[in-house]
């Protein structure tokens, strides 16, 4: 077990965070409950930016919005000095209705529809990220339409192969994201832009994937990123002013992973790129991190209710919580693994080893294989530790069941950012046609 950010085992045994015991907000709030420790969010912001505003001042950090985003999340990054990338019309919509400023809005996405780059032209998003030379020639014409300017980065692939899960790498070049060194793509569309009226060319931007505890591969990334501009520089004269080096650095989910500090990985790439600009003689470009996960994913708990334990004799002991799959997406899609503590009785005995189980109707709906907690018995509470990041964002109604409710912690108070969904959310947007309905219901 490992404790993080306001984490503290309280006089009667229950795990508390952000000074609330974790019993009372479920009583309060119910379970599935997704908790978010605001004062560890804060922490962590502040370290990435004080960080970077100190190592390099002509620096920006954003949040990647797609590992947890709500309204009062678009607020505390407001407050926080950070900008804030966006994935999706929905997550642009979703900041706007929380007055985030949209000058500060990185716009990224492998396929936007025309619909979300209109959107993001009308409210005036700070950087469009394009991904495809395609989309290159349809923001130019959309732009053209709206009598608008958009500001342009360019993602690629910078051809590295990070040391994480498959379907979290990005970029390598067998990748669905970004525009290709080695084929020649990404010179291409550089070409190509400073040809266009509409769009101005500001910028590169790389993510090479999630969860990456090697620094190896951002310092390769960094250093390939740099050789671009130069090269770019040699070839049309041009100088690239930002470099956005995206996210990606890893965090404890159980309690042998060990992290560098997000101090040391800002220092890392802080060192890369100011050694490669100087080997290039190039001036520094305005430097961006876009971490997520490293935000918010240690300063997230679900909270669960065990229900059904079930043996199966000489194999092992199910124990079924009220979630699963529905709230927690990433054991069924990476093999994810998790550390869990008992919330009301962190300190039991005797422990046992136990694997614990979703209630979705999927063989493959399983949180957790194989973890060592005091005997477990119905009606008591789970906490499942690390799942800030990824976790309310892929929430789901499989099944039919509604989605959890989220609340921030700190100082002793929790406020509600998320309401519980309920069944009649689940069917409000459903429409039965006439010739369905049942008799009394025909013409209603």
């Amino acid at each position: 077990m490992f404790l993080t950010g306001t984490m503290r085992i309280n006089e009667h045994n229950h795990l508390e965070i952000g000074g609330c015991d974790t019993v009372e907000l479920a009583k309060e709030f119910g379970t599935p409950l997704y908790i978010m420790d605001e004062a560890l969010i804060r922490h962590n912001c502040a370290a990435y930016r004080d960080t970077l505003a100190r190592l390099y001042p002509k620096s920006q950090v954003a949040y990647a919005g797609k590992a947890f985003l709500t309204m009062a999340m678009c607020r505390l990054i407001a407050e926080e000095g950070l900008a804030l990338d966006v994935a999706s019309g929905g997550e642009i919509y979703t900041a706007l209705q929380a007055g985030f400023p949209a000058a500060k809005l990185i716009f990224h996405g492998n396929n936007k529809t025309p619909e979300e780059i209109k959107l993001a032209l009308d409210c005036g998003v700070g950087r469009f990220v394009v991904d495809s030379i395609s989309e290159l020639e349809l923001l130019e014409v959309l732009a053209e339409e709206a009598k608008k300017n958009a500001k342009v980065y360019f993602r690629l692939k910078p051809g590295i192969e990070a040391h994480t899960h498959h379907y979290i790498q990005t970029g390598q070049a067998d990748s669905k994201f970004g525009l290709g060194l080695a084929d020649g793509q990404a010179m291409t569309a550089v070409k190509l832009i400073l040809k266009m009226k509409h769009l101005e060319f500001k910028g590169l931007h790389c993510h090479i994937g999630s969860q990456i505890f090697d620094f190896k591969p951002f310092q390769l990334a960094a250093y390939t990123m740099v050789d671009f501009i130069h090269e770019i520089k040699k070839e049309t004269g041009f100088l690239v002013e930002e470099l956005d080096l995206g996210g990606g650095f890893g965090i404890r989910y159980l309690k042998d992973d060990d992290p560098y500090s997000l101090t040391k990985f800002v220092e890392l790439v802080v060192s890369s790129v100011k050694e490669r600009a100087a080997e290039h003689d190039l001036p520094l470009p305005k430097l961006l991190l876009e971490p997520g996960r490293s935000i918010v994913g240690e300063a997230g708990t679900t909270l669960y209710t065990v229900g059904a334990i079930k043996d199966v004799p000489g194999i092992r002991r199910y124990v079924a919580v009220d979630g699963g799959m529905t709230d927690n997406l990433r054991t069924a899609l990476y093999e994810a693994k998790y550390e869990a503590v008992v919330a009301n009785r962190v300190h039991g005995s005797p422990l046992e080893k136990v694997s614990i189980a979703g209630r979705a109707c999927e063989s493959g709906d399983m949180l957790i294989w194989d973890i060592e907690l005091p005997q477990l018995n119905r009606g008591d509470l789970l906490a499942v530790l690390s799942t800030g990041a990824y976790h309310y964002s892929m929430a789901n109604n499989y099944n039919r069941y509604p989605r959890p409710a989220v609340v921030f912690v700190r100082d002793g108070r929790a406020n509600l950012v998320v309401k519980r969904e309920t069944y009649a959310d689940l069917v409000k947007n459903d429409l039965i046609p006439d010739y369905l309905k049942p008799s009394g219901l025909k013409n209603n």
